[in-house]
Formats: structure tokens, C-alpha cells, sequence
């Protein structure tokens, strides 16, 4: 009964591995039918009998991906950090970050990834013209700590250098 059992969890487990790999070279190869769009993305031949075309794509690279079908432009912050001071625990505050477009080409913020789950944020969904101003706002739940706190949330767009960091810090008191 172990032996069958041990069989059957084996085979479940190599199964997946195998469609894992399958999914993650389709995935690679569509991504980088897009990547001459995106300056960074770096390809390479694959070794003789290889039937991957192009080597992995970082993950990195496939959270920009969205962005990257778009032309690049650059971008001007307010200010990339914020200081909440002192506040009391269990308060919820928010920072909203304004952006400025300041290139040729519309802006457009595919995406805003917090570093835990006590951040959450919200920012302009639309394209972002040139010489206008879009917001990024991020909302934070002091519920789970004490003291000094310092987080951050990674923005995705079309610009070159991604991701663009926005930090905050807080003095959380009881």
C-alpha cells in the first residue's frame, strides 16, 4: 500500500515538473516575441539541441512585460519617500506620490507591487500624457507593528529604469 501510494505521488510530482517546464518555455518564447520593445531584455542562443529558443526570463522582466509594449518615456516624482511620523497603532494613513510625465511618449503605470500585505496601493490607471500629472497613493494599516517601520512598493512603467521604489517610514506608538 506505501509502495503504491509512493508511486502515484512520484508520478504526480514528475507530471508537474514536466508541464511546469513546458509552460515556463512557452511563456519565455512569448515573451520575447515582445522584448525588442524593452532596451533591457537581454537574449541569448540556446546551446546546441536545446529546444528552447531564448534563455529564462527573470521575473523581474515579466512583471514589466505589460509596460514594455508600450514607448518608453521618462518620469518626475514628488518625492520617493515619505515620513508619516508619529502614529498611533492601529491607524490607517495614506501618502499619495504625484507623478509627472516629463518625456514625449504617454506614461503608462502598469502596475504598483507592495512589499507585504499592510501596504496597499492605488495610482492612475490611464495613460498619462505628456507634461500631465498622475497620483500614486499608498495606504497603510499600522495594525501589526511597533515602533520604527520603514516599507516600500515597486512601480512598474514604461520607463527604463524599472522598477521605480517608493519607501515611507512611520514611528508606530502603542
Amino acid at each position: 500500500m506505501k509502495k503504491t501510494l509512493s508511486i502515484i505521488a512520484l508520478s504526480v510530482i514528475a507530471f508537474g515538473t514536466v508541464s511546469c517546464k513546458k509552460e515556463n518555455k512557452e511563456t519565455a518564447a512569448t515573451e520575447t516575441a515582445v522584448a525588442p520593445a524593452d532596451s533591457s531584455a537581454v537574449t541569448t542562443p540556446a546551446p546546441m539541441g536545446d529546444s528552447a529558443a531564448t534563455a529564462p526570463v527573470s521575473e523581474q522582466t515579466a512583471a514589466a512585460n505589460p509596460a514594455s509594449k508600450q514607448p518608453l518615456t521618462t518620469i518626475a516624482l514628488s518625492e520617493s519617500n515619505f515620513d508619516f511620523g508619529k502614529i498611533k497603532k492601529g491607524d490607517k494613513v495614506q501618502h499619495v506620490y504625484e507623478v509627472t510625465n516629463t518625456g514625449s511618449n504617454p506614461l503608462v503605470i502598469s502596475e504598483v507591487k507592495p512589499g507585504c500585505g499592510c501596504t496597499v496601493p492605488d495610482f492612475t490607471k490611464e495613460p498619462i500624457m505628456p507634461g500631465k500629472k498622475g497620483k500614486i497613493t499608498l495606504h497603510f494599516d499600522s495594525t501589526n507593528f511597533d515602533g520604527n517601520v520603514s516599507k516600500f512598493a515597486d512601480v512598474f512603467a514604461n520607463v527604463e529604469k524599472m522598477p521605480i521604489k517608493l519607501t515611507f517610514t512611520a514611528n508606530i506608538q502603542p
